[in-house]
């Protein structure tokens, strides 16, 4: 027993070592503004090849305990609408893609290194996963378009269980040395089709689980026993279990959150934020740390041959497959080439070669090569590849109000910093008495430029009203929990406030003046009702839009065809002189644009005292006036 209790607390202290070297490098990293993940790798590297430290770690570990929340992570997020545009070309990507990738990478290996056939197909099989992790959040951090992110986050996340399969397949050929096409397609199709059905099933158990319950805490421990227990029951069942977990992420991901309070969401959230980074903290600087300095350069040239082979192979699947998708602009494939990073699957794969497996010690120099390369290479490489592409198109009316509202922080930084010196006996009484007019008649005239820029801009001023929005929010939801602890106010009124709170937080088509009356017993001031019968695929934008702009949104789903599409209605309250910015809205969040009827006297808006129908591309609007407006 005290062997055990010593090895749990040595284990206790590794993992804690390494959890504040990952604390360091993610501040060090937002500081410096590189890339966190490729600043674990480096610290592992260094860590290494300074303290001479030797670091073994199991396939097992990797793939059942760090795997499973990074891939639950990233499915449980992804929308099946946003999904849906592009899922033929994900798909082609992650199946075909992966095939294609294995024959083409081990044919290079085989004539550049002299490595059998049957084992360089193996190492194809295990590098042809790719790891988008820290392109992703690069992605987030620049605000490059929602669509990009989906289609390199989930490529990846289905290649990751077709080349595990390919893997296992190729592997299995290389050892037995004997091929049959048939046997392999009908393994193929049943350990992938095998992790995807019970993803499926343990996706939708979980979810009716869920809407069941009401406790935070016990949903939170559902999505996670799904997580790693989809993985296990598919490994046990001898199908995929990466599929499996893959599948049931946004099986429950898509469903579950219906049967969740927004408090819960708010929590369930949270905890998968953290549980992803935390399993990403652990991966790549394990990365680094068992990278072998001298086996690299040993292998430096099959380590060449490699990265050309999956470059190569890499451009034959991106710029070949992606002539099948739905109008993917020539930027966008460039960056789906330069992102396919290699990382933790990679990593898992190549330490589960057994150890009399014949180049093993050369597969692995390959594989730590290869990723070592995409990481650093690639990886700190991105950044500039997107701005070069020119991938985030910011306005001028978005510059020039980042540069007037930086002009006043600055002016008001000084002002407030020479009040306190003044104030510390630091500064003359009289020298501030002079100064003080400046800064206040210059903050009069930068205050009222950002009026003229934000008045000019809805856009702009939309935006920074959704930053206001959340930042009150959440210190609303901060003080209501120290009024909790404090005593002032009991468990169930603090259940309703932070409730509403919450649901402002989670409800994209709540708007922020809503929220502020709530309670108050005052009724915005609504002259004009909308109802605007739009696409199913545009609501997710549409909602977002509007709750932005401060646009009170309901919606109930409508019957008939529209556009031979599912539809769905929205009525939305108009208040007054806000007609115009209703449409503005709507045509930058539809996909089709949208017209508004005007007269043909003098170009301005109807006055329309009757819904009047207008049939255009991405919706049909009706506009009414209304004598009075209430909320229940």
């Amino acid at each position: 027993m005290e062997e055990i209790g010593s090895t749990i607390l040595e284990i206790e202290r590794v993992i804690l070592l390494m959890l504040l070297v990952a604390l360091f490098v993610s501040i060090m990293a937002k500081r410096f503004r590189w890339p966190y993940t490729v600043g674990l790798v480096l610290i592992g590297l260094a860590l290494t090849f300074f303290a001479h430290l030797t670091v073994e770690v199991s396939s097992e570990l990797i793939m059942g305990l760090l795997v499973p929340p990074l891939l639950f992570e990233a499915a449980f997020h992804i929308r099946l609408d946003d999904l849906r545009r592009d899922l033929w070309l994900i798909m082609l990507l992650a199946i075909p893609g992966v095939i294609v990738t294995t024959f083409l990478v081990g044919g290079a290996i085989n004539l550049g290194t002299g490595i059998a056939m049957s084992t360089a197909l193996v190492f194809g099989a295990l590098i042809a996963a790719t790891d988008p992790v820290a392109v992703v959040a690069l992605f987030k951090q620049l605000g490059v378009p929602k669509r990009l992110q989906i289609l390199l986050e989930g490529e990846s996340l289905f290649n990751d269980g077709t080349a595990i399969v390919m893997f296992g397949l190729m592997l299995d050929i290389a050892i037995r040395g004997q091929f049959d096409l048939g046997e392999s397609l009908i393994d193929f199709v049943r350990i992938a089709g095998g992790g995807v059905f019970v993803g499926v099933v343990l996706g939708l158990l979980a979810s009716q689980a869920i809407s069941r319950i009401d406790d935070a805490l016990v949903e939170t421990a559902i999505t996670t026993t799904l997580a790693f227990g989809a993985y296990l029951v598919g490994e046990e069942m001898h199908v995929s279990g990466v599929l499996a977990v893959v599948v049931a992420g946004l099986v429950n991901g898509n469903i579950g959150p219906r049967g969740m309070s927004p408090t819960t969401r708010i929590v369930v959230n949270n905890f998968w934020e953290y549980a992803a980074f935390l399993a990403n903290s652990m991966i790549f600087l394990i990365i680094g740390l068992t990278t072998d300095v001298q086996i690299l350069i040993d292998n430096w040239q099959a380590i060449g041959v490699a990265i050309i082979a999956v470059l190569g192979a890499r451009a034959v699947g991106i710029y070949g497959f992606s002539f099948f998708g739905k109008d993917i602009p020539s930027k966008w494939k460039h960056i789906l080439y330069w992102g396919g990073l290699r990382g933790a699957i990679v990593l898992a794969l190549a330490f589960s070669i057994p150890t009399d497996f014949p180049e093993r010690e050369r597969l692995l120099a390959m594989s730590f090569g290869v990723v070592l390369f995409t990481l650093l290479i690639q990886g700190f490489s991105m950044d500039k590849l997107v701005k070069k592409m020119q991938l985030i198109n910011r306005t001028k009316s978005q510059e020039e109000y980042e540069r007037r509202h930086a002009r006043f922080v600055a002016n008001r930084s000084a002002s407030d910093h020479l009040q306190k010196m003044s104030e510390q006996g630091l500064l003359s009484a009289h020298i501030w008495q002079q100064m003080n007019p400046i800064f206040k008649n210059r903050e009069t005239v930068l205050v009222e430029s950002l009026k003229d820029i934000l008045s000019a801009n809805p856009a702009v001023e939309t935006e920074e009203l959704d930053t206001a929005r959340r930042e009150a929010l959440r210190v609303q939801r901060a003080t209501l929990g120290s009024l909790l602890r404090d005593g002032v106010i009991s468990d169930e009124i603090y259940g309703e406030l932070v409730h509403e709170v919450d649901d402002a937080l989670t409800e994209q088509h709540v708007n922020w003046s809503q929220l502020l009356q709530l309670g108050s017993g005052k009724t915005p001031n609504i002259k004009k009702m909308m109802l605007v019968v739009i696409q199913e695929d545009d609501l997710h934008n549409t909602l977002n839009a509007l709750s932005k702009a401060g646009f009170g949104v309901d919606q109930f789903p409508s019957t008939g065809g529209f556009l031979s599409r599912k539809n769905v209605t929205l009525m939305i309250g108009i208040p007054k002189d806000r007609e115009k910015d209703v449409v503005h809205v709507l045509e930058e969040s539809c996909e089709k644009r949208i017209e508004y009827l005007r007269s043909p006297l003098n170009g301005a808006f109807l006055p329309l005292s009757r819904p009047v129908a207008v049939d255009v591309g991405g919706a049909t609007i009706f506009t009414f006036d209304i004598e009075a407006y209430h909320e229940f």
